[in-house]
């Protein structure tokens, strides 16, 4: 018998498209989940067709899709329609991300599906939230962020909003709709209810930044950023430039880190500087550092720093964190026998870990079998396929 997983027995329905609902549908299907990815006619699920490829499929929907199983169906076809709620109706979970209103114009809203199966934890992933001014207005990330104010707080070094790395109204709306849809499931056990669940990208932003509220709540002003704690305020939560025009960091400002870097560094002198709260005090040890992590390269630095008791890193490219040997230990990076880099699961649970299993759906792939699976016999699917539901 093979291990068990935390999800194993839990069935999906997921008609999220790009990352936050693919993100997190890819997770449940590492801990044992089905996923069933109900794909829109044509084309599918736009990351099939984003960004490079290898050997044909492209690295967003590797890094979205692994383990899940591909329908095809016309929600707009009424055969369609009745399709997808037999389907919901065998599920524990379904994943929806159209604008709101948009579900329950297709005929497969929380109410439609609620009635056929009471016990669905039905999840609702948009930019703004199903109610509120904003709930039509078009966005993707970027646009939560700006209205979230996250933006503003990442600043590049000329004071301009910069994009961040990470798309993190889409992640952290992932992880947050991850959370809710498992909180329903551990509560359904004792009422044998599902419930609807309503997560907005914006929400989810705001939620985020609990750290970086304070000058806002308590003077009800903006932040100013190399004043503050967490943004650039003080000399050894900063990032610095080196000889060679790359990069390193200090990243614990705590006396006795900033005092381990500053004797090692021979000025022992500027302790007082880098121990006085975010702000101009700060001045002194940080023009120092910007002088002197400029005299040598970013890999003498990792040198230097060595064994000293301070939170020196260097900035790395992606192709340097995905060879970092702590990321290779967790196996957060790992290759398949083609050699293909995959990320894996963060999750790291002790007696039922998740596992990657490399295996991707091709469009459709699993329409005839789950079709068959709610009953539908050969003569049916052929009857289905002319109406165009497939």
């Amino acid at each position: 018998l093979e291990p068990r997983m935390k999800l194993e027995g839990i069935r999906v329905l997921d008609l999220s498209l790009f990352l936050p609902g693919p993100a997190l549908t890819q997770m449940m299907a590492d801990h044992g989940a089905e996923v069933i990815k109900l794909e829109p006619i044509g084309a599918g699920e736009p990351n099939r067709n984003i960004g490079p490829k290898r050997d044909g499929m492209t690295v967003y929907f590797a890094n979205t899709h692994r383990n899940k199983k591909s329908i095809q169906l016309n929600l707009k076809t009424e055969e369609g329609r009745a399709v997808a709620l037999d389907l919901a109706a065998s599920c524990d979970v379904m994943i929806e991300a159209f604008r709101p209103g948009v579900a329950e114009r297709l005929g497969v809203g929380y109410e439609a599906v609620r009635a056929r199966n009471p016990g669905i934890v039905y999840c609702s992933m948009s930019a703004w939230g199903q109610d509120g001014p904003y709930r039509f207005k078009p966005a993707h990330d970027l646009t939560t962020e700006a209205i979230a104010g996250v933006l503003n707080l990442n600043q590049g070094q000329d004071g301009k909003p910069a994009i961040p790395g990470i798309a993190c109204a889409d992640m952290i709306s992932s992880m947050m709709t991850l959370s809710a849809l498992l909180m329903a499931l551990l509560r359904r056990k004792d009422t044998g209810q599902g419930d609807y669940i309503d997560v907005a990208m914006a929400d989810s932003l705001i939620a985020a930044m609990l750290n970086n509220f304070g000058s806002t709540f308590a003077e009800n002003r903006a932040p100013v950023l190399n004043a503050e704690r967490a943004l650039g305020g003080y000399a050894f939560y900063n990032i610095y430039e080196t000889k060679d025009g790359r990069h390193v960091v200090f990243g614990g400002s705590e006396t006795h880190f900033a005092k381990a870097a500053l004797d090692k560094l021979g000025r022992p002198d500027l302790l007082e500087s880098a121990t006085t709260p975010p702000g101009p005090g700060q001045d002194p040890a940080k023009a120092f550092l910007r002088e002197v992590i400029k005299t040598r390269t970013q890999a003498e630095w990792i040198e230097f720093f060595e064994g000293v008791d301070t939170a020196f890193a260097q900035v790395h490219t992606l192709p340097e964190a995905v060879n970092d040997p702590q990321i290779r230990h967790r196996q957060m990076i790992f290759e398949d026998e083609r050699g293909w880099k995959h990320i894996g699961v963060p999750m790291k649970f002790k007696h039922e870990p998740g596992r990657t299993e490399l295996k991707w759906p091709k469009l459709g792939e699993h329409t005839e079998e789950i079709l068959a699976g709610l009953g539908h016999d050969e003569e049916a699917r052929a009857r289905l396929k002319a109406a165009g539901v497939y």
